[in-house]
């Protein structure tokens, strides 16, 4: 029985019975976030009780996923931050040879990872934004609730400024 990779397909080729279809519903997982992702990871490096990876394989895993949040963190963060610079620089750098060597780099790229959250977490200089025009700041709630008053206080003073008749 040949399957069809179709996604479009709304119904499963696998029946119920002989010639019958049922649908079959596809649920997406909602995308992880970023930073909660780079947090478990850099969790795993830098934990108290996290051990030290034990073969080469289990490092290179690891950088190649620090590596992955360093550019989609990157991503959110403007370009020339002294933290992305840094986080960059160590991405760019091969793993060096021998056991302690890849375990501090290891811990190097991590520490920079978690930086690098921080700064995307505090709002740093500003993400990058795109330049299709300029857009109005969102006000806080205070501001309108100050805004909605001064306008009801001239309302009050202008109603009883009227000469009643």
């Amino acid at each position: 029985m040949r399957l069809s990779l179709d996604p479009r397909r709304g119904d499963s080729q696998l029946g119920g019975g002989r010639g019958r279809r049922e649908s079959a519903t596809v649920v997406l997982a909602p995308e992880r976030d970023h930073e909660v992702a780079a947090s478990e990871t850099v969790t795993l490096v830098l934990g108290e009780d996290s051990p030290l990876p034990e073969n080469a394989a289990d490092v290179e895993d690891l950088v190649r996923l620090l590596r992955g949040h360093v550019a989609q963190l990157g991503a959110r963060t403007a370009v020339g931050s002294p933290v992305l610079v840094r986080a960059q620089r160590l991405c760019s750098e091969s793993i060096p040879e021998g056991y302690m060597p890849s375990r501090v780099y290891l811990v190097k790229l991590a520490e920079a990872t978690r930086e690098l959250m921080g700064h995307v977490e505090r709002g740093g200089p500003g993400p990058i934004r795109s330049k299709r025009g300029w857009r109005w700041r969102r006000p806080q709630i205070n501001a309108l609730r100050g805004a909605v008053f001064a306008v009801a206080l001239a309302c009050l003073v202008f109603a009883a400024s009227v000469p009643r008749t």
